[in-house]
């Protein structure tokens, strides 16, 4: 387990506070930065605190479970993240970006590449609940300061995440609702039981999106506004989100995929129902491609599980 202090913006957290107030079950975030910097100093489920740039002297006011870096265009952040890039609109993200950006000497850019700090089950103490960094912290470093237990001050920053899901009013983070567990199996939790709320479903759609370099991966279309990512198993049947459950498929792809006209074996390749032609009286894209292996992501791990596609095939391929 490790943690990370980050300077925050107070504009981004102040939108996200008013976003919780109205829906308290929406606990996903885009951390951005200006530019696509590397940030390789946590893992899914480590902690991540808030600390206020200028005023409350600079302390703590907020935690959340990181969950992934990922590069994106503000494009692809704002259509994945919405509101939870801490801005009302697309036109207001951009130019709070563009805003850094010309501070640091770029160029202007309709649609920069940023650097996306994934966070779930954000946090935020209540105004006057700040807490004091830890002794020694760098509060002039732009960037902040990650931790360990190698640290002595470990056991300090321990204690003031706790404090701050306190402060927040979480009594403590369930095994469902962390991000070590929910990202790569876990799926959803009751609410105020009655409802259902998916958890890491934005996370969900962006590792999909860059695992499959933004194609679709049985037609090979690229056209950002018409690619959906699928889950193979479906969260419903006690599928994941994980990037072994996902596809990125054009919506129309999509709908076949979850109804059964189209499916994938273990070795990734591509089964067409015959329902397809005698349902529809058509499908020569999808039976042109039979038994050709589907595009997948270079990282092993990131392509469709033997145990995900051989469910779908049992379970909803239309054979």
């Amino acid at each position: 387990m490790r943690a990370y202090i980050f300077p925050t913006d107070t504009a981004w957290a102040r939108y996200l506070i008013d976003l919780q107030q109205r829906d308290p079950t929406q606990t996903e975030a885009n951390f951005w930065l200006p530019s696509p910097v590397g940030f390789k100093a946590l893992s899914p489920g480590d902690r991540f605190l808030f600390r206020h740039k200028k005023g409350a002297g600079g302390q703590i006011f907020g935690g959340a479970l990181y969950a992934d870096y990922l590069r994106l265009r503000v494009s692809e952040a704002w259509r994945l993240y919405g509101e939870f890039n801490g801005a009302e609109s697309f036109e207001a993200l951009h130019t709070s970006i563009e805003g850094y950006r010309k501070k640091n000497g770029s160029t202007f850019d309709p649609d920069p590449q940023i650097g996306c700090i994934l966070l779930t089950d954000v946090s935020f103490t209540p105004s006057g609940g700040e807490l004091p960094v830890p002794p020694g912290f760098p509060m002039s470093s732009p960037r902040g300061r990650g931790y360990g237990p190698e640290h002595s001050e470990w056991s300090v920053v321990e204690q003031t995440f706790a404090d701050v899901l306190w402060r927040a009013g979480v009594a403590a983070l369930r095994p469902d609702s962390d991000a070590a567990a929910y990202l790569p199996g876990a799926t959803r939790e009751r609410v105020d039981g009655a409802h259902w709320v998916r958890r890491g479903q934005r996370w969900f759609a962006s590792k999909v999106l860059t695992a499959y370099e933004r194609r679709c991966a049985i037609t090979g279309s690229h056209i950002a506004p018409t690619l959906q990512a699928a889950h193979i198993r479906p969260i419903a049947k006690d599928g994941r989100h994980s990037a072994d459950n996902g596809l990125l498929l054009r919506s129309d792809v999509h709908t076949l995929f979850d109804d059964g006209y189209l499916g994938l074996d273990e070795k990734h390749r591509l089964h067409v129902s015959r329902r397809l032609r005698a349902d529809f009286g058509n499908g020569m894209e999808f039976y042109a491609k039979l038994g050709e292996s589907i595009s997948v992501p270079a990282r092993r791990d990131e392509r469709p599980s033997v145990e995900a596609v051989t469910w779908h095939m049992d379970e909803v391929f239309l054979r």
